[in-house]
């Protein structure tokens, strides 16, 4: 597909960077140059500097040829206009805007986005993904991440094997016959800071971060085999009152585990706004690095800490505070990759990077087709999808063991009529099966063409 992307940020940039290697045709606009020379040097991608709101810079990345346009400025405003100007004066057939405003994302102003008004395809809110990804996580205690597939019938979780887990070093083929009614499968691990597709004789190691395919009724007893037997938290304490903590805190009252919730915001307009805004959280005006308040909050009774402000380093500074106090859970944000690199050191359960949550929201719209999700793991190199059987598919009818299923594609769980299946070597594809799957990014193509997800082929 040819694609243009608005805004050269750590989002456009990773963007362009995971489609480029996809083989897609990517030209980047941006008004910051030194923004575009980092494009042009290092990705296979066009860069073009320029206002992104102007038709003659559109025109020059050759808009009226385009198949997508997604807008991920720093300015809701332009983000906006942009999907504007991509309709009306080249007839850009999909649009993906990035917005962050609560007021527009008002549902009391949902019709401005129609075709006839503002005509965006698609809105990402990276604080209402990263809200959503937050609570996720709470709801699956002892797990890193969860994440739902095939409209939660499925959910992804991804666990860190501990030294108690029994089932370390054990082939995975042995796991499969020791839990047979466990409707369940090891698709990797994030190991040493690689991941690896794992096959039926490969054995999970200590530290080894497993990514497992579960029955979403089957969640907790999924976490028990893996060694995993956490309650969910009912304590909570929320550093940060942005827009995700706030997002986050109002979740959470309306849980049905009835959470007690606490929240730090350092600025005083900010905490008393927040405050109006919520119906069951305390909300302390007070730095999150000021032992004086974390002894008002009383830390000691909390479960679970959530460092989100929109500052790096406090959140991580704010992380290890807590950590060092005893608390059992604790959660950080972190823009910067590279901190995520340094979860296993900093000794912090959990580093969020809402910068590849908003990327995997995006990409789930690029795939065409019968893709509804996607997951992305180690920076782009490998996702986890879902995807439907069509009737002209090469898979319809043929067995899990004859199908011409590369290396680089690892087939996780099917759902049939409702019910979730693990396929064995003599399954057999049928129309119609929704299939989650591991596929590496060189063999994204032949997803594609396995699925006939794609107008190409």
């Amino acid at each position: 597909m040819n694609i243009i992307i608005c805004g050269a940020g750590q989002v456009g940039y990773s963007i362009a960077n995971q489609l480029s290697q996809q083989g897609h045709s990517i030209t980047v606009i941006d008004k910051t140059s030194s923004d575009i020379q980092k494009i042009n040097d290092n990705l296979d991608a066009k860069g073009i500097v320029g206002i992104a709101t102007y038709p003659s810079v559109l025109e020059l990345a050759d808009a009226k040829n385009t198949d997508m346009i997604i807008a991920v400025t720093r300015n809701d405003e332009t983000n906006m206009i942009v999907c504007q100007i991509a309709h009306s004066l080249f007839n850009v057939s999909r649009k993906i805007a990035r917005i962050r405003s609560k007021e527009f994302l008002n549902p009391v102003y949902g019709n401005l986005f129609s075709k006839s008004h503002l005509p965006i395809d698609i809105i990402i809110s990276p604080e209402y993904e990263v809200s959503k990804s937050l609570l996720r996580k709470i709801e699956a205690p002892g797990a890193i991440e969860s994440f739902p597939f095939a409209e939660d019938s499925v959910r992804l979780v991804e666990i860190n094997m501990d030294a108690k887990c029994e089932l370390i070093n054990t082939p995975l083929e042995r796991l499969t016959k020791s839990f047979s009614d466990l409707n369940a499968n090891v698709l990797g691990v994030q190991r040493d800071d690689k991941f690896l597709i794992l096959k039926k004789k490969d054995v999970l190691l200590e530290n080894d971060k497993a990514f497992i395919l579960t029955d979403s009724k089957q969640v907790e007893r999924t976490m028990k085999v893996f060694g995993k037997d956490e309650k969910i938290s009912d304590k909570f304490l929320i550093i940060g009152a942005g827009n995700i903590g706030l997002d986050l805190a109002k979740s959470l009252e309306n849980h049905s585990n009835n959470p007690r919730i606490k929240m730090i915001e350092k600025n005083e307009e900010r905490a008393q706004y927040v405050a109006n805004e919520l119906n069951e959280t305390m909300v302390i005006k007070g730095d999150g690095l000021d032992e004086n308040i974390l002894k008002e909050v009383n830390l000691e009774e909390i479960d679970t800490v959530l460092c989100i402000t929109d500052d790096d380093e406090v959140n991580l500074m704010s992380a290890l505070l807590c950590k060092k106090k005893g608390i059992p859970r604790v959660i950080a944000i972190a823009n910067s990759h590279n901190y995520s690199l340094l979860q296993s050191s900093l000794k912090i359960d959990d580093i969020v990077d809402p910068r590849m949550t908003t990327v995997s929201t995006i990409l789930k719209h690029v795939h065409k087709g019968k893709i509804d999700s996607v997951f992305t793991l180690d920076d782009g190199e490998f996702e986890i999808m879902q995807a439907r059987i069509l009737e002209n598919s090469e898979l319809v009818n043929k067995t899990l063991e004859n199908s011409s299923i590369p290396d680089g594609i690892r087939i996780g769980l099917i759902v049939r009529e409702k019910q979730v299946l693990v396929p064995k070597k003599n399954f057999e594809f049928k129309i119609n099966d929704i299939v989650i799957l591991l596929s590496s990014r060189k063999q994204l193509k032949k997803v594609e063409q396995l699925f006939r997800i794609s107008e190409y082929y």
